[in-house]
């Protein structure tokens, strides 16, 4: 705690609490310390990338091969470290960044103890202090208030409400609400945790995953496989002890090592172990992409969530307006000449040119400044009052008064009811109306002399006695409006030509609200339908029914708002929600993609998956176009990873089936595909595609993958059955035969691997093509350098070997047309089985 400040206070008759009471509080909890957190802590997200279900796999044939001492065949481990480690390192930097963000000014407030006015950290007011609330300053915490200068406060942070609310004695205020006009003193009655904005923060911590289209599929595919791979696994140990003698033959000769080997290749190539690493990989890129933008991407996969968005949520304040005002232009009431019109915007300038002009003046004074008004002679001056609305100058001979129209023409003489029906019209159309009156009698000088409070907003005290000359006359209208953003009008249309559905929603009075919306054309060429919050019905399935009919709420509620998610969610719609206030922290908690702008508040960014930090809602189409890139380009890629699984299963199962030794190692499988699938998917998926997002990713992925897999794994297998009669091979007794086969299945996979790549990149008449050829000169290369050929265990084909290689992989590339011209057939023959048996696909 501080001294006693210098500060200059009204005498109040309460001591306040004693320094004991004060020391007996803290040591009870009852302080204003509240612990905050801003993201996942760093062991949670170590966690969630380390134990996957992927991890698991994949470590588990690792450690596999690794007890049979064949090193080089457990090389697919690393993809294990390098998946986590991007995942891990992406989101700790965006931990960083979001925590830098949230870092609050500390401020020590005035509160009235023993007696006497000092300022204490925000984390030491006590329950039961008296605490000065003054203008320009944060509520720091939940009290009524015993005493009121005219306080005014801003409340938009938790309620979502833009206009000032005045508040009197016995009222309560709450955290997070802004003072900004007035002073009052309040009796805290709910600190730290207890207080109303923590507790409903407190319902916005518990943390959500963002649910990812893509990583459900590969989860799908991963889940699916887990059960074929563990008995496939044991099947083919048992298959491959059985092809060296079985299993007193395998542990003298050690064979069982190979046959453990073989057994992992089958399984490492069913587990589509490059498309998880990829999909972290391209989730990160376009993540560290749309950071160079000011847009923080705190989960990999909120990436892609907005691209499948059809329903988009916008709160008023901070997203379609900046929260500032803005001068539109001065209305004068009778037709007047340019010399009228030019002494009443004087006028006005003059009176909203004082000491601390209020936010209404400072825009009025800026707007007029870019006119070329400049401030003027003033012999006298009342500045404005929060509590009386109005202000006034004397000048040359005139006085002239600005402020609220009602209370202006409440104290005049005669019938201006035609006036206060033009202020009317104004304001429904979304302005703050002002009116500019004049007279020729003299200022009031008011019963008692205007008290100046330092801490207090000039002109605060209510009883300053001034009063309005009841002769003046209505001379002009002001018109004022929310800030809207440069980029809101655009950005809207853009969503609106992709075909997002775009509402507003906001605590804002709806006709303001509707009024912005149609400003910004929210609904194009078309009248947006407003309505207040407060006539929605509570049943949720009632809800979305009225949903589809509104663009515009107002009046909506915390609650309100995670109520609407829930609704649209009912509908199936995929649901962004975007804000800066607490009110909001409950609904973007509950969209299934939550955007935050960077001056939100720190519970706000919190529970949002996306922050845009320079507060510009014009990023968000860069948001969609990376997400529709990831998504388009990752089910191309997807399909590509798919076809290996395919073909290893049915491999896998055909030489269980068969008895046969397994064609090819892990270290085959492990050069093809990072030349057939890998390294070209990371290209591929890096490429520009702005496709819109279609719903059934996995159904085209797998239709997709079938034909490829099924035609590889044929022309593997029949080439493993047949090609040791044509040859004379013993692949069983035989290591040389044995390493011939599998030289041989590899340059099959190979093939088809390119067949499968240049299918997937289509068109190829296009750097397409050349990727293709790229790839697959490397491969054919590779296993001419020594080194690579030795590690990979690559042989090239001579003599009779050359010829039969030739002839299986002629026969390959026939099996892969005759694939690919039955698949679409066999496919609408089983689609109309199932329609004509009821199902619907």
């Amino acid at each position: 705690m501080s001294a006693t400040t210098a500060v200059e206070m009204p005498e109040i008759g309460a001591t306040g609490l004693t320094p004991k009471e004060v020391v007996q509080r803290i040591e009870s909890g009852q302080s204003n310390a509240v612990k905050t957190s801003t993201s996942r802590s760093v062991q949670d997200i170590v966690r969630a990338n380390v134990f996957t279900l992927f991890n698991g796999i994949i470590f588990a044939a690792m450690v596999l091969v690794l007890i049979t001492g064949s090193w080089r065949d457990a090389v697919f481990g690393f993809v294990i470290i390098i998946n986590t480690g991007i995942g891990i390192v992406t989101e700790l930097r965006a931990k960083r960044t979001l925590d830098r963000l949230s870092i609050l000014v500390a401020s020590e407030f005035l509160v009235h103890r023993d007696g006497r006015d000092v300022e204490v950290p925000h984390n030491e007011i006590v329950l039961d202090d008296l605490l000065w609330i003054r203008a320009g300053e944060q509520v720091p915490a939940d009290g009524q208030i015993i005493q009121t200068w005219g306080l005014e406060l801003d409340e938009s942070m938790l309620t979502g409400e833009s206009r000032t609310v005045r508040h009197k004695v016995g009222e309560q205020v709450y955290s997070g609400a802004t003072a900004v006009s007035g002073m009052a003193l309040v009796k805290v009655n709910a600190v730290g945790s207890h207080s109303y904005a923590a507790t409903l923060t407190a319902q916005a911590k518990v943390y959500k995953k963002t649910v990812s289209d893509l990583n459900k599929g590969i989860n799908t595919i991963l889940k699916f496989m887990t059960f074929l791979v563990v008995p496939l696994c044991i099947l083919l140990i048992l298959s491959q002890i059985h092809t060296v003698g079985g299993w007193g033959t395998a542990l003298s000769t050690g064979e069982w090592r190979q046959a453990v080997v073989s057994a992992v290749a089958g399984v490492v190539g069913m587990i589509p172990e490059g498309l998880v690493l990829l999909t972290s990989l391209n989730f990160a890129v376009a993540a560290m992409r749309l950071a160079r933008h000011n847009t923080l991407v705190q989960e990999l996969e909120s990436v892609e969530t907005l691209a499948r968005v059809d329903a988009l949520n916008l709160d008023k304040t901070g997203t379609i307006t900046d929260g500032g005002i803005a001068f539109n232009r001065l209305v004068m009431l009778d037709s007047a000449n340019a010399a009228a019109e030019q002494a009443a915007t004087q006028a006005l300038y003059d009176c909203c040119n004082e000491e601390q002009p209020n936010g209404t003046g400072q825009a009025v004074l800026a707007g007029l400044k870019a006119q070329g008004y400049g401030a003027g002679a003033v012999e006298s001056r009342v500045p404005f009052s929060s509590a009386r609305k109005w202000s006034a100058v004397r000048k040359s001979g005139e006085t002239w008064y600005m402020g609220a129209p009602e209370v202006i023409i409440s104290a005049l003489e005669g019938d201006y009811s035609s006036v206060l029906q033009q202020v009317n019209e104004y304001a429904n159309d979304g302005n703050r109306v002002l009116l500019v009156a004049r007279s020729t009698a003299p200022l009031s000088e008011g019963s008692c002399r205007q008290k100046r409070l330092r801490g207090a907003v000039e002109g605060a005290n209510v009883s300053d006695g001034r009063q309005l000359d009841v002769q003046a006359e209505p001379v002009a209208l002001v018109l004022c409006s929310e800030k809207i953003r440069e980029d809101a009008e655009r950005t809207l249309a853009w969503f609106r030509e992709q075909g997002v559905r775009c509402r507003v929603i906001s605590g804002d009075n709806p006709v303001t609200v509707g009024a912005i919306a149609r400003r910004v054309k929210l609904t194009g060429d078309h009248e947006p339908v407003a309505m207040d919050a407060r006539e929605l019905p509570e049943d949720v399935n009632e809800l979305a029914r009225v949903l589809e009919n509104v663009d515009v709420l107002g009046r909506v509620l915390p609650d309100q708002k995670k109520a609407i998610v829930q609704a649209l969610h009912t509908q199936n719609h995929v649901v962004a929600m975007t804000g800066d206030g607490v009110n909001d922290a409950l609904a973007i908690k509950e969209a299934d993609l939550g955007i935050a702008m960077g001056n939100a508040a720190p519970a706000t960014k919190a529970v949002a998956q996306v922050v845009l930090v320079d507060s510009k809602f014009s990023h968000l189409p860069d948001v969609v176009a990376r997400g529709r890139q990831v998504m388009a380009n990752m089910e191309r890629v997807a399909s590509l990873f798919l076809v290996k699984t395919v073909y290893s299963a049915l491999i896998s199962l055909g030489v269980v089936l068969t008895q046969i030794p397994y064609p090819y190692l892990p270290r085959h499988i492990t050069y093809i595909g990072a030349l057939t699938i890998g390294m070209p998917a990371f290209i591929l998926a890096l490429a520009p595609n702005t496709r819109r997002y279609i719903p059934g990713f996995l159904k085209r992925v797998v239709t997709f993958a079938l034909p490829g897999g099924i035609a590889t794994a044929l022309s593997v297998l029949l080439a493993s059955w047949t090609l040791p009669n044509v040859m004379g091979w013993d692949v069983v007794n035989n290591d040389a035969d044995l390493s011939a086969l599998r030289a041989t299945s590899a340059i099959i996979l190979f093939l088809m691997g390119v067949f499968v790549l240049a299918r997937v990149a289509r068109p190829l008449n296009s750097w397409r093509g050349a990727l293709v050829a790229g790839f697959a000169a490397a491969g054919i290369i590779g296993a001419f350098i020594p080194f690579v050929a030795n590690f990979f265990a690559l042989i090239l084909p001579t003599g009779t070997t050359l010829v039969a290689t030739l002839i299986a992989l002629g026969g390959a590339a026939m099996i892969f047309v005759i694939c690919l011209w039955l698949a679409p057939l066999v496919g609408r023959i089983f689609g109309n089985l199932l329609r004509q048996h009821g199902f619907n696909i």
